[in-house]
């Protein structure tokens, strides 16, 4: 396959992916903000989540408040914003008009439809309606192009790329959602809070729709250990990281070629580590650490994907 096509279809993938998890992010962030909360500890959770995902920077830049509406405003809709859910929308129908000829037709009509639907939903009418209806909108659009990426393609190399580009950005969200929920959560806990508690873990569940799964797999209360082990070692919860690197090494695999052996090595080591880990060990030293590792890890697993099998960046 050519370099270009694998480069517009991972990256068509990963765009899609990226809005349906900040619509999970978000809309979690809206079930929090139900709760009684001071203005100090709403402007701190949105600036934890802002750096967390690597847009505090370019926020900042553009404003000198952090609040609820200002935030909102720039991950949904700020067109000059890259990492927009907009702009994530047109950057993945950008991505597939390039290589149209390699998608099949009910694929481009399920992305294109999305990004002409998406500029129905102005700020304006979700002032009036609440949030909720444009995040299960992203999810359902998001859910639907990969359900016809799977139903519909050759299962070829254009059929592998599409889904490398989904799993390597799921896992790196992830990541990005346990991190800042997990410590946020826990710097906020007091004994005399467990009802607020529960209802913020289960927030957090609900946000990787794994909350019905964290009930059949442990039955019993919420703790944070079990969160983390359910979203990086359960092998069998489609949003962990351990079931994600079983696919990012499966498809480098399907697609290595004479350069990739050592990000293939990598890969494999990975998942490897997440599928005899203990969450005990992972917890030994505390999470943190072993997030921004683990992160680490997916960047440059990211990094070398492009250098191995896409087109160079060009400054």
């Amino acid at each position: 396959m050519l370099s270009r096509t694998a480069d517009h279809v991972y990256w068509m993938a990963r765009y899609m992916e990226r809005a349906e998890n900040l619509a999970r992010i978000l809309d979690v962030h809206h079930r929090m903000s139900l709760l009684p909360q001071s203005a100090g500890e709403i402007e701190r959770q949105w600036t934890a989540t802002l750096d967390i995902m690597g847009m505090l920077g370019a926020y900042r830049a553009q404003h000198d408040v952090i609040d609820t509406d200002t935030v909102m405003h720039f991950l949904m809709f700020d067109r000059d914003n890259p990492s927009s859910i907009v702009s994530c929308l047109r950057a993945a129908r950008e991505n597939a008009h390039t290589v149209r000829g390699t998608l099949t037709s009910e694929l481009w009509e399920a992305i294109n439809a999305t990004w002409l639907k998406v500029n129905d939903f102005a700020p304006s009418r979700l002032a009036e309606t609440g949030p909720t209806e444009f995040f299960d909108w992203v999810k359902y659009r998001s859910h639907l192009s990969r359900g016809v990426t799977v139903g519909t393609m050759l299962r070829d190399e254009a059929f592998h790329f599409t889904r490398l580009g989904t799993f390597i950005e799921r896992a790196d969200n992830t990541l990005r959602i346990l991190d800042v929920k997990y410590h946020l959560l826990r710097g906020a806990h007091t004994p005399n809070d467990a009802a607020v508690d529960y209802y913020q873990w289960s927030a957090l569940l609900h946000s990787v729709s794994a909350f019905e799964i964290y009930r059949r797999v442990y039955r019993d209360q919420i703790t944070p250990s079990r969160v983390a082990e359910l979203l990086l070692l359960r092998p069998d919860m489609p949003r962990s990281l351990a079931y994600c690197m079983r696919e990012v090494y499966g498809l480098l695999q399907a697609v290595a070629n004479g350069r990739s052996a050592e990000t293939q090595r990598r890969a494999g080591e990975f998942e490897a580590s997440l599928r005899f880990g203990r969450i005990e060990e992972l917890m030994r030293d505390g999470l943190h650490p072993y997030l921004d590792s683990a992160l680490e890890r997916i960047l440059d697993l990211g990094q070398r994907i492009s250098d191995d099998f896409l087109v160079p960046v060009t400054t």
